[in-house]
């Protein structure tokens, strides 16, 4: 952190892992499509690199232009940890995976996995 104006300030990431939705679900899938899909946009145009993790080929997410690097992987805690001891990610952004995402990432910090890898 960096102090600004007296008041500590984060640092500004340089890569963030997106966690996708996986499969399909009746009325979850295209929202968290839509947003995964505008964030990666909005992280890269403020020149944050994304990396994407899901387990669906069929998402808009998926498409190598949205994202910097796309691995299709089970979402599962053993798949996760070998992308992020690869990339090295500054950040975990769970939220846009919907409860899948959320899940995983608490099963990813019940593991130690990011403290292994912070």
């Amino acid at each position: 952190m960096k102090a600004v104006g007296g008041a500590a300030q984060p640092e500004k990431p340089k890569k963030v892992l997106i966690l996708g939705s996986g499969p399909i679900v009746i009325g979850q899938a295209a929202e968290f499509d839509y947003a995964g899909t505008q964030a990666c946009k909005a992280l890269r145009e403020e020149g944050i690199t994304t990396v994407l993790v899901n387990s669906n080929p069929a998402t808009i997410m998926t498409d190598e232009e949205v994202a910097d690097r796309v691995y299709l992987e089970p979402l599962t805690v053993e798949a996760v940890e070998r992308v992020i001891a690869r990339e090295r990610p500054d950040a975990l952004l769970p939220t846009l995976g919907g409860q899948t995402g959320l899940n995983l990432a608490t099963e990813l910090a019940a593991a130690g996995v990011l403290d292994r890898h912070h």
